[in-house]
């Protein structure tokens, strides 16, 4: 009974660190980091040095020609910015959309390899200094381009990460629990950023120093995740600029975000298994803490948590005694945790019924994700996620 009770315990614990000490920590740290060094203004200093926009596609028919309509309108000064436009493996009208625009150089191959293949053949034609990776399926403000270049005035800045905006046109939970996740994950990236660097940055966009990317692995799953700790590893920051965001819609339903969701667990786990030193403090003490309590937890003892939290809660209340010292303290955690688990049941039977009861999605999203971890975890150990992408379905695009 005892080792039930210390098992329960310490499965809360760890997913109270996670999501809710950790962050504490964190903001702890800006403040101390604040009192002894001052706030850091990072006012915009105009910085326009020549670079590369680059675009990743797959069958994108439906969507490229407004891409490369917001692609072509971003605030940079014309003969400072070029365009390439990687179509590796498609099959249906995006190339021939895009030889529309003699301005966007387009490369493509037949062969379908992946995002990542396709992103290091196209580095290899990339001539600037700078170089911006934006999806192929998401809008940009208009001045993101301007406002990434700004942070390479700093020579230590590998790459910054833009700002990821779910835009819910359905009002479905996998567009109300995608939107609210990523607005607590961006004030996570905004501290980490702060303290030293981001926890991996979105693909939707980021800009990169062209002279510190390395290829990566053909089979690597998360590019934009490997390549900001490739460039952490390197003693490289990956700032934040907020206010360049690139916009998309959420999955057009549940079946779509959880196969997304199940793809990034899966590529988690892969990369946790290429980044390894980064487990070591004397090696990175820059790094270690904000890796392990930010994105290693998140796809490997926090979920498991969850997991041993409720079975071991439950198990005790029905083996122990009620006089037991631990009974009272975990016959509370157990209520509270049956409360979560049937809030996360009512919002899964509401969604899938597409009725909206917004706070009944936090929970049911909550459980959601980490499920998908678990899916995602088997894929990767049985090698069965692909490095190629799979293109979600997406609700309407935004405009």
């Amino acid at each position: 009974m005892l080792l039930l009770a210390v098992i329960c315990i310490l499965s809360i614990s760890v997913v109270a660190y996670h999501y809710a000490v950790y962050p504490l920590l964190l903001y702890i740290a800006i403040r101390i980091k604040r009192l002894l060094y001052g706030k850091t203004t990072d006012v915009q200093v105009p910085y326009l040095p020549e670079v590369t926009f680059l675009v990743a596609a797959y069958n994108e028919e439906d969507f490229i020609e407004e891409k490369i309509k917001n692609t072509l309108s971003l605030h940079y000064p014309k003969e400072l910015i070029h365009y390439i436009f990687i179509t590796d493996g498609s099959t249906d009208r995006t190339n021939e959309l895009i030889r529309l625009y003699p301005q966007i150089t387009l490369l493509y191959e037949p062969q379908r390899a992946g995002k990542t293949a396709a992103i290091n053949r196209a580095m290899s034609y990339v001539q600037t200094p700078f170089v911006v990776l934006s999806d192929a399926n998401t809008i940009l403000n208009s001045d993101a381009a301007i406002l990434l270049m700004s942070h390479f005035r700093y020579p230590d800045t590998g790459a910054v990460a833009g700002e990821k905006k779910v835009i819910s046109t359905t009002g479905g939970a996998e567009s109300q629990g995608e939107g609210m996740y990523w607005k607590y994950e961006s004030l996570l990236k905004k501290w980490d950023a702060e303290l030293y660097s981001v926890m991996g940055a979105a693909g939707e966009l980021i800009a990169v120093r062209t002279s510190v990317y390395d290829p990566l692995p053909t089979d690597t799953i998360l590019d934009d995740f490997m390549l900001s700790f490739n460039m952490n590893m390197k003693g490289y920051r990956v700032l934040y600029e907020p206010a360049a965001y690139a916009q998309e819609t959420a999955s057009a339903s549940l079946p779509e975000e959880y196969k997304r969701k199940v793809r990034i667990a899966a590529g988690g786990y892969q990369s946790m298994s290429r980044l390894l030193p980064l487990l070591n403090p004397f090696k990175y003490p820059k790094i270690t803490w904000q890796y392990v309590s930010h994105r290693v937890l998140r796809w490997t003892l926090a979920p498991l948590g969850l997991l041993l939290a409720i079975i071991s809660n439950m198990l005790f209340l029905i083996i122990a005694s009620p006089e037991s010292s631990f009974y009272q303290v975990l016959l509370i955690t157990g209520i509270l945790q049956l409360c979560f688990y049937t809030a996360a049941l009512m919002g899964y039977l509401l969604a899938i019924r597409e009725t909206k009861v917004k706070y009944l999605y936090i929970p049911f999203y909550f459980v959601f994700m980490n499920f998908a971890v678990f899916a995602g975890s088997f894929k990767f150990f049985r090698k069965k996620q692909s490095a190629a992408w799979e293109r979600s379905k997406r609700s309407v695009a935004v405009s």
